[in-house]
């Protein structure tokens, strides 16, 4: 099997776009720093071509057997494609094992064919800041501590009390008033005194909630109550059927 098998070809369209993006992401001075690091432990020489001198696995195998002794029995040595991902794979379950979160591992053919060399700067920065977290001291300042887990184990006592103190994300009754608060069922009435509405002295008085009355009259209801006495006056003289036959006279 030849070397260039594991090649792909050129990306287009949106895999070259996806693809340009993630090398947007890449960051030089993180690549200085981590290659610092890891030529700092390993004493190996990645070279100036940082994917390729990490492709064969061989540096990160034997990173790992610095940070956790004997955790890769085996390096390939061969430069077969098959013995390279084989490391590469062994590196990858030594960096389950060691602690790492799964979110913060990449395949490897995100190496091995620089699909994702940001993912991959992403890996190798939280395993630097994971063997901070364990107390790996080394002359390179570089990865992010992992949060340390902090249990607190309560009495039964302690959790019923909790159960009864109103949280301040449910609000405060402190310094809280009825005061100014009507009776229930009766109205809340609104005075202005600009207008000189003198306030109600009974329950008789109309608020400017309910509305007014003012300027109302039943003028125009008086034809209609004429004509509907009329039309009664004149049905109970006479009989339903006669009522019915019988014309009436023209408005």
């Amino acid at each position: 099997m030849s070397s260039t098998q594991f090649n792909k070809g050129p990306s287009y369209g949106l895999s070259a776009e996806v693809k340009n993006r993630l090398l947007s992401k890449y960051d030089p001075q993180k690549e200085a720093e981590l290659r610092t690091w890891i030529e700092g432990l390993t004493g190996l020489s990645i070279g100036p071509d940082f994917q390729k001198g990490l492709k064969d696995g061989t540096i990160l195998c034997t990173l790992m057997n610095k940070l956790q002794p004997g955790s890769v029995p085996k390096i390939n040595r061969s430069m077969q494609n098959w013995h390279q991902l084989e490391n590469l794979s062994n590196f990858i379950k030594v960096m389950v094992s060691y602690g790492m979160n799964p979110v913060d591992l990449f395949k490897a053919n995100d190496l091995f064919e620089s699909g994702n060399m940001t993912q991959v700067q992403v890996s190798l920065l939280a395993l630097a800041g994971k063997a901070k977290t364990k107390g790996l001291q080394s002359g390179v300042d570089i990865g992010v501590k992992y949060s340390e887990k902090q249990e607190r184990n309560f009495d039964d006592a302690t959790m019923k009390a909790g159960q009864c103190v109103i949280g301040l994300q449910m609000g405060t009754n402190k310094c809280a008033s009825q005061s100014g608060m009507t009776a229930y069922g009766t109205r809340r009435h609104l005075y202005d005194p600009k207008n000189h509405i003198l306030p109600t002295m009974d329950h008789s008085t109309i608020s400017l909630q309910v509305g007014t009355n003012k300027c109302e009259s039943q003028l125009w209801l008086s034809p209609r109550l004429e004509c509907s006495s009329a039309i009664s006056a004149h049905c109970t003289s006479t009989s339903p059927a006669q009522a019915i036959l019988q014309p009436q006279p023209p408005e």
